[in-house]
């Protein structure tokens, strides 16, 4: 028996947004990306995307010009940011394509995961039916701190965050690789969070929700968002490869974003700010 070959086990993720709160049209923003939250990752022949935020839209495109497809969308939460690409996703409407979309907040929630997407495309809010979906869609829910074995080789294990109506946190094992999305949290000031903590325990590539610098934060307390800072200390103390600051505020330009990238590389090294376009290897 032959073994693998590199691209059969090849394990990538490419950040299709990067963005929180709202889309950011070019201009000051056009280094970064405006596009909100969405990142394809590949495992081999799997296809998983973390949230369908409107970087969802432009790697519709892309798979459909590829053909059929067969993906797990894992969604970190349902505010609007994180699912707005969805009803503009064309495998969505092409039949012989599958879709699993899954989410771990909604679990002791009286509405489901299913009723929250009806409503996205519900009129007069948007106006095409579901029937004009011709996809294979499954809505799936789980609980947030559950481990998924949506496919034989690929572990991925989740964690509950802390931010309003509930989030959930995904590490993602891969032949011996892994990656960590953890968006849409607020740390607690001189408190460590085990939960993320031992979900990014010696990541290969830890993303992490950087909205506020430690200087914003205080005037966005309860809002759900944390600091880079908050990430590099997190970063350290789990040994994780390399640290990528994640859902940029509206407010931070491309120049805003520069200085950041500098000065986290000073408080941990091996740190970047996500790009939109941006591909990583663990």
């Amino acid at each position: 028996m032959t073994a693998p070959s590199r691209k059969e086990k090849d394990f990538h993720i490419r950040f299709r947004g990067v963005r929180g709160t709202i889309p950011c049209p070019g201009g000051e923003y056009a280094r970064y990306g405006g596009n909100t939250s969405c990142i394809e990752v590949r495992c081999g022949e799997h296809l998983f995307v973390l949230d369908a935020g409107t970087g969802l839209r432009p790697l519709g495109v892309e798979l459909d010009a590829a053909g059929p497809s067969d993906i797990d969308i894992l969604l970190t939460h349902t505010h609007i940011d994180h699912i707005a690409g969805m009803p503009f996703f064309i495998p969505m409407f092409k039949a012989g394509n599958s879709l699993r979309i899954h989410a771990g907040h909604l679990w002791d929630n009286e509405e489901r995961l299913r009723e929250v997407f009806l409503r996205l495309i519900d009129a007069p809010i948007f106006p095409v039916p579901l029937e004009a979906l011709a996809a294979e869609i499954a809505f799936e829910e789980f609980r947030a701190g559950d481990t998924l074995q949506l496919r034989k080789d690929v572990s991925i294990r989740t964690a509950p965050l802390n931010h309003p109506n509930g989030a959930t946190g995904y590490r993602i094992d891969y032949d011996g690789r892994s990656i960590c999305y953890i968006t849409d949290t607020e740390h607690v000031m001189g408190v460590v969070d085990t939960n993320i903590l031992e979900l990014i325990q010696d990541t290969d590539i830890f993303i992490y929700d950087a909205t506020y610098t430690e200087e914003e934060y205080p005037q966005f307390a309860g809002w759900g968002h944390s600091t880079w800072e908050e990430g590099a200390k997190l970063a350290e103390r789990a040994n994780v490869g390399l640290y990528v600051i994640f859902h940029h505020a509206p407010e931070h330009t491309d120049n805003h974003m520069d200085l950041i990238a500098d000065q986290a590389r000073m408080v941990f090294e091996s740190s970047l700010v996500a790009r939109e376009g941006l591909i990583l290897r663990p």
